[in-house]
């Protein structure tokens, strides 16, 4: 299991990153106290950290991939909150796009993952 995923993110870009992952179905949870600077989403056992950095590193082309439940409903409303989708190919019978979260990260969405 994957446990989190930390992203480096412009402190005034967490509001939106966090519309972001809670449109993708995680909910905001309470970092411990000696980590309180972050900002932690949670769906199902795996947490996103927002990291606050003035400077934020992304990978070009690395990524995160996440199953989306309600695929086809989640990418309209990703879209009338503003978010651009990328369409991929699909290589296992599963549609596939890529957005963009604040910070410059890029997340897979998929309908469900291979096999």
């Amino acid at each position: 299991m994957l446990h989190h995923v930390g992203i480096e993110v412009r402190r005034e870009e967490i509001g939106r990153a966090v519309e972001l992952f809670e449109l993708l179905g995680f909910e905001r949870v309470e970092p411990p106290p000696t980590l309180s600077e972050f900002t932690w989403l949670e769906r199902q056992g795996t947490q996103i950290h927002l990291m606050p950095d003035e400077s934020p590193t992304a990978a070009p082309r690395g990524h995160f991939a996440l199953v989306v439940p309600e695929f086809e409903w989640t990418l309209e409303r990703l879209r009338e909150h503003g978010f651009e989708l990328e369409e991929r190919r699909n290589h296992w019978g599963s549609p596939r796009f890529i957005v963009l979260a604040p910070g410059g990260h890029r997340v897979e969405l998929m309908a469900f993952p291979p096999g």
